[in-house]
């Protein structure tokens, strides 16, 4: 049974950056030889030249909607269900490889492996033990065990813990208040939206579900109103952060008095904030989408897209906890837009911005007045004069192959918030 937390999780940056970088080369050799994707992707890579984030960030970004693709292509041509970024296999393909224990579909569909003895997502246990789960707790897990791997992502990590766990799954809201109603579960892990549900419902039946004292949700919105109303009932309601992809990601953990202040990342990943639409990390603060590096060795992704937004937070948890924090779900990155047809993609804004290192933030806001697109490309700039207005706008038309205008801002006048292409067209309905 593993310990949460543990001594690393209070460690310098300075020791967490140097354990993790030594490690890297030895992860990144480990992908090339075990996978047919990372093998083409990182060829020109040596292994021991990637031992710094700023080494790290050269490496290309293989996000969620490439990985589609990937396995898309390879299963039409009936080759690899995962699309080469497993090392894992299973009787009629792969065969020489080590093979998979179970196999989860998440939509689009994306086939994720899990290996045999696999820690991957018994690391969830961090996020349960800050959350204030406990060895013997009775945890009511309504999350999907149902070919996605939500429900096994939670109960791996409570079972890590030493808890129980009572394996509800979704739906059936009665008799799940009825089972909690005999089994008295002291914490729950599911949808923030779920709990409500069985609470309110349990009200309306005139059986209130009072044993509940710690709840942990993912997979979407945890509005404040709902977590003060949690509360106002003795519970205690934390986020966690996870992928079907990597596990754990992040995770709140409250200090004494209960408030949580940001996300905590996990200890086994290295976690980059890089500008949408491309690899560049962005500065500290900055809005961007979250990348993630995973040491599992079954699915060894490296500088992995989630597709989602955060920033990094300044200073440590106030828990004690020294690892980097970010703020949270703040969107998603695929901001791409079709205009006038064609597709305009936020790298296409990037690579714009580019050409001109006197700009600060751009933004590509994309109306329709009288029904017809158009692009503005707002641009923070010191130095605005209309013959650099005019290259830009020539630049925009080179790289994006439609006209738009350009918009000078004052800097630090645009919002951090991470969005680089902004469709604010309305159609008539």
């Amino acid at each position: 049974m593993l310990t949460f937390p543990d001594s690393r999780e209070t460690r310098t940056s300075a020791v967490r950056e140097a354990d993790l970088f030594s490690r890297l080369s030895e992860q990144i050799a480990h992908a090339k030889a075990a996978t047919t994707a990372f093998a083409e992707s990182l060829a020109n890579i040596d292994p021991a030249s990637v031992n710094t984030r700023a080494a790290l960030a050269k490496l290309p970004v293989i996000r969620k909607s490439e990985l589609l693709e990937h396995q898309q292509a390879s299963r039409a041509a009936k080759g690899d269900p995962f699309g080469g970024f497993s090392a894992l296999g299973f009787a009629g393909w792969n065969a020489h490889a080590a093979k998979a224990a179970r196999v989860f579909a998440s939509p689009g569909p994306i086939y994720e492996p899990e290996g045999h003895g696999s820690t991957a997502y018994a690391r969830t246990a961090r996020a349960l033990y800050a959350a204030g789960f406990r060895a013997g707790d009775l945890v009511h897990n309504s999350f999907s065990y149902h070919m996605t791997p939500g429900g096994w992502i939670m109960d791996a990590g409570a079972m890590a813990l030493g808890c129980t766990v009572f394996p509800a799954g979704v739906g059936n809201t009665e008799q799940q208040i009825a089972a909690m109603h005999d089994l008295q579960p002291t914490a729950y892990t599911g949808t923030p939206s779920f709990l409500r549900i069985l609470l309110e419902k349990a009200d309306e039946l005139g059986t209130p579900i009072t044993s509940l004292k710690r709840a942990s949700v993912s997979g979407e919105y945890f509005p404040p109103q709902l977590r003060e109303s949690l509360k106002a009932r003795g519970i205690v309601g934390t986020q966690t952060y996870a992928t079907a992809d990597l596990g754990l990601v992040a995770y709140e953990a409250p200090d004494a008095t209960g408030k949580v202040s940001g996300m905590v990342i996990d200890e086994e990943l290295i976690v980059e904030i890089v500008r949408p639409g491309t690899g560049d990390p962005v500065p500290e603060g900055e809005v961007g989408e979250i990348v993630v590096t995973t040491f599992n060795p079954d699915y060894p992704l490296i500088r992995f897209g989630t597709g989602d937004l955060s920033a990094v937070l300044p200073g440590p948890c106030p828990t004690g906890r020294t690892n980097m924090r970010i703020k949270g779900w703040m969107g998603r990155a695929d901001q791409t837009a079709k205009v006038k047809g064609m597709f305009v993609h936020p790298s296409q804004v990037d690579a714009v911005a580019k050409r001109f290192p006197e700009l600060g933030r751009v933004r590509l806001v994309i109306a329709n007045p009288d029904q017809k697109d158009a692009m503005t490309l707002h641009a923070e700039c010191a130095s605005a004069n209309e013959a650099l207005q005019a290259k830009i706008a020539s630049a925009l038309r080179d790289v994006t192959k439609l006209g738009g205008d350009v918009a000078f801002a004052a800097r630090g006048s645009l919002a951090n918030d991470g969005k680089v292409i902004d469709d604010a067209r309305k159609f008539d309905v």
